[in-house]
């Protein structure tokens, strides 16, 4: 129930694209309530989602949920012969504690999990201070842009840090596996500050990583505007306890004072993750999967999915999910552009590193998707007898095995998909020209930049997928290397009611970097359960 109404959600209206329309959606559900003893003209309806289904190339539909608001409570058993489902809303937030803070939030961190929980934090009164280790939004581009052109490296603002966060040079894909109904409070956020309409409606929301930079700057200026501070290209180094409670921060820009100190520092912040041992913190080292990236031309994709439907309007470009575990480790596809580019996304000095990007229009030659492996706590072998830095070194190995064939330039490595199902290296791209970095590549023998079973496990995935989807195991698709970075490797612990970090009261270990999330919407969403921890506990400054 919401402002007086009561909201349902009536699934499974499926509609051809050639007669697809909002409207049409709308009648759909309106006619299904009415066959149900319900007067339409009682209720208000809307489009709620809209997914694409396409198992039946003879027969693409699109999959529409409807949400219909209602003055009174629908009856129980119009509900249980509709499927109707209470739309979940987000709770109110709590009262404001009572505990004096002693000094601003300080939030590490400018990626999905930083910015709302500083703008949350920022609305209630809280004035929190945002520091991140990279750029503003335009020095950011410019360092990423930079190191597209030249090779030339910027270890502190790149793909990985800087406003935004590393999603803000991806899909800008906003889909979740999640089922909280902050979710929703997420997407109508971003739509506020200039996210495209649809993002509300699709079931596989995008923003485009063009459209994304001005929503990020857009909330970045409104936490300005309610009184937080920004610092960029500030790095978090140390910091400590204070007689009164409140923290001593050092960073790059000096002592910053802090209330709370929220760590949202991202999934490559490998130096903070570091210190964190060193100082006491519990870290411990989770799964994560590792692969390459693989790309195919997007209309050959298109017409293998949609058929003599590849092209319609509706549709859009067509999109895939991949997933394998009939063997000892799964590959799954994850994070797929299409019409994108194979983005340069190293952080360190000697590593390579990529990740997929596509804008908005999602109107480039290729598609692709990164393909994993999964990779257990048990493939670690620990570092000083830690398993947390020896899930660091497992990444950090493949990233300079990568780096190292490519030429050490930072080209990337690549294999055609024939060469890399049989184990053998050398054939140049072809029909499938390489997007990352202009198409400065280097072939290379990608099975040997992974332990041998996690390769066994990529090339038994990639004829699976194959035949799945005709042509995806085609022997010119292209797979550039290495995708190490879907994951943070390891969780910083933190108290299940609290969210503060054992033995650290005021320290909030938040978002992707924690451990805590895995996405834009994910991180988003943990971002404002850590902000909600903040304001139950402490008043907001006077």
């Amino acid at each position: 129930m919401k402002d007086g109404r009561f909201r349902y959600l009536l699934g499974g209206i499926a509609i051809p694209p050639e007669t697809f329309s909002e409207d049409e959606a709308v009648r759909a559900a309106a006619n299904r309530m009415k066959r149900a003893g319900i007067s339409p003209q009682s209720l208000h309806f809307r489009l709620y989602k809209r997914s694409v289904d396409a198992r039946r190339r003879e027969r693409i539909r699109l999959v529409c949920t409807v949400l219909a608001e209602s003055a009174a409570p629908l009856p129980g058993t119009v509900c249980r012969r509709l499927d109707l489902r209470p739309l979940a809303e987000a709770p109110p937030p709590a009262p404001p504690g009572a505990q004096p803070m002693g000094a601003p939030p300080l939030i590490v961190g400018m990626g999905p999990a930083g910015l709302f929980a500083g703008l949350l934090l920022a609305r209630a009164g809280y004035k929190p201070v945002l520091i991140d280790r990279g750029g503003e939004m335009a020095d950011r581009v410019a360092a990423v842009e930079r190191f597209r052109q030249t090779g030339a490296l910027d270890t502190e603002c790149n793909v990985q840090f800087g406003a935004g966060g590393a999603g803000t040079f991806s899909d800008g894909k906003l889909v979740t596996r999640i089922h909280d109904p902050h979710c929703r409070l997420v997407l109508e956020t971003l739509r506020r500050f200039g996210a495209p309409e649809d993002i509300l409606t699709l079931a596989k929301p995008h923003i485009g990583t063009d459209v994304l930079r001005g929503v990020v700057s857009a909330m970045l200026a409104e936490i300005g505007r309610l009184g937080g501070r920004l610092y960029y290209r500030c790095r978090l180094t140390d910091f400590s306890a204070l007689p009164d409670g409140t923290l001593s921060v050092r960073t790059g820009c000096g002592d910053l004072p802090a209330g709370v100190l929220i760590l949202a520092v991202g999934h490559s912040a490998r130096d903070t993750y570091v210190r964190l041992l060193e100082k006491g913190c519990a870290l411990e080292p989770k799964p994560i999967s590792v692969g390459f990236r693989a790309e195919h031309l997007q209309d050959e994709i298109d017409a293998a999915l949609y058929g003599t439907s590849a092209g319609h309007p509706a549709l859009g470009h067509a999109e895939y999910a991949f997933s394998d575990t009939t063997q000892a480790r799964g590959v799954y596809t994850f994070c797929m552009c299409p019409g994108g580019e194979v983005v340069a996304a190293a952080s360190e000095q000697g590593g390579l590193v990529v990740n997929g990007m596509s804008n908005r229009a999602r109107d480039g030659r290729n598609a692709n998707a990164a393909v994993l492996a999964s990779v257990g706590v048990s493939d670690y072998e620990p570092v000083e007898g830690s398993a947390v830095l020896g899930a660091i070194a497992f990444q950090r190995r493949i990233e300079q095995a990568a780096f190292r064939a490519g030429g050490g330039d930072y080209r990337a490595p690549v294999s055609t998909v024939g060469d890399f199902l049989a184990g053998r290296a050398g054939t140049p791209p072809g029909r499938v020209q390489p997007t990352y970095r202009g198409g400065l590549v280097c072939p290379a023998d990608l099975g040997a930049l992974f332990p041998a079973p996690v390769a066994g496990a990529l090339q038994y995935a990639l004829r699976a997928f194959g035949r799945r989807l005709p042509g995806y195991d085609a022997p010119d698709a292209l797979l550039t290397a290495a995708e190490t970075r879907t994951s943070a490797p390891l969780r910083i612990l933190r108290d299940a009611g609290t969210l503060t970090a054992p033995g650290f009261d005021r320290l909030y270990p938040c978002g992707e970097g924690a451990g805590y999330a895995g996405g834009i919407t994910s991180a988003a969403v943990d971002g404002i359960r850590v902000a909600e921890a903040v304001m139950r506990r402490f008043a907001p400054l006077s």
